[in-house]
């Protein structure tokens, strides 16, 4: 639903109905990930994708019909060989899609919602969307850190999916969860969507240089929300680099610990440091591979890297620290310039996420989408 909060927002705020389906959950090479949503507007308008065309006709169909008082609805789409090329999935996946109406009475929280995203605060949206009772698909509760808003039954199903919801917050997952009709763990017969609102993740770019800048453009693109940042005030300027998030001058060793110690860095950080100069990057790198971080990673030729190797160990670090630096950065994609080099350090990133081998898939076999 993120990707199209800001469309539903307005129309909810205009007072009107929209149809939204969601994904809810993938099997195999589904081109979407849970979330992923697609609106359709009283005025007959597509707003996002499901599935990247397979299914958006069937989906836009439904909608149209929630819009016009059918019960949501959850249904599944895959490959058969009867309907592979009408409404399944001819990448040979399998995805679930719930279809419902939002407008205020359905859902009133949504602008505290849309504002917690917008303040980068986490929240997460659970949905039911599947029951025994027709009556309760669609009940949906809001789960912040410290709260909670609306109810999907009872109070037993509530404190389980609250305590699971925010389990999953805190890892930044959207998913589907099963319970007993009364909110036993290991029943079935009720499936909740559980819609994940975290922070965006971090990307520190230390070195105000022309790589830094491709990486930042590359990494806001990604989704990251963007910090760069150089003890040089002469070039760690916002004018330099337009769009970022934040332009820091400091030094990117008291930078970083100070980010660390303020619990605004986690498991999801990326971290590229792009000096080339060692009393920079040495004290830097000495902090961040001592840290649960995402990704570290610093740029240099072969020579610099031993160089640097040699440093840390120097300092301290173990062979299982050293390991977990990406150095050289990126994937060996022959890039020279700074906007291929940012795409080579942007794919290292997406291969180590979603444990791809960054081979050519036309030389490879399996499944082209991955699960971490």
């Amino acid at each position: 639903m993120r990707d199209v909060l800001d469309e539903l927002t307005k129309h909810w705020e205009a007072g009107e109905a929209v149809g939204m389906g969601t994904v809810v959950a993938t099997f195999k090479s589904a081109p979407r990930q849970p979330g992923a949503a697609m609106l359709v507007t009283s005025g007959g308008e597509a707003i996002g994708s499901v599935s990247g065309g397979c299914v958006e006709g069937a989906v836009y169909e439904q909608a149209t019909q929630v819009l016009e008082g059918a019960a949501p609805v959850l249904q599944r789409y895959g490959v058969s060989d009867d309907d592979a090329f009408a409404v399944g999935l001819t990448c040979g996946g399998i995805i679930d899609i719930f279809v419902e109406r939002v407008d205020q009475q359905s859902f009133p929280e949504l602008g505290e919602v849309a504002a917690a995203v917008r303040a980068k605060e986490p929240v997460a949206v659970a949905t039911v969307v599947e029951h025994p009772d027709p009556g309760r698909v669609g009940a949906r509760m809001v789960v912040w850190p410290d709260r909670t808003s609306g109810s999907l039954g009872n109070d037993r199903i509530d404190d389980a999916v609250t305590d699971d919801a925010r389990g999953m917050l805190a890892s930044g997952r959207s998913g589907a969860l099963e319970y007993g009709t009364s909110g036993q763990r290991r029943g079935e017969g009720l499936r909740v969507f559980v819609n994940s609102f975290e922070p965006p993740p971090r990307m520190l770019v230390f070195g105000a240089i022309d790589f830094a800048s491709a990486m930042a453009r590359m990494g806001s693109f990604l989704g990251y929300h963007v910090t760069v940042c150089d003890a040089r005030p002469v070039f760690a300027t916002s004018s330099r680099f337009p769009g970022v998030d934040e332009v820091v001058v400091d030094w990117p060793h008291r930078y970083l610990a100070a980010e660390a110690e303020a619990g605004r860095l986690d498991s999801r950080t990326a971290v590229m440091v792009l000096t080339h100069d060692p009393k920079f990057d040495v004290p830097v790198l000495e902090r961040a591979l001592r840290m649960d971080l995402g990704y570290v990673g610093a740029m240099g030729s072969r020579r610099t890297h031993e160089d640097r190797l040699r440093r840390l160990r120097e300092q301290g670090l173990t062979e299982e620290e050293l390991a977990r630096l990406a150095s050289p950065i990126g994937l060996d994609l022959g890039a020279r310039t700074p906007e291929e080099t940012a795409v080579s350090i942007a794919a290292e990133l997406i291969a180590l996420r979603w444990g791809g081998s960054g081979a050519r898939l036309s030389a490879t076999n399996g499944p082209i989408h991955h699960h971490s």
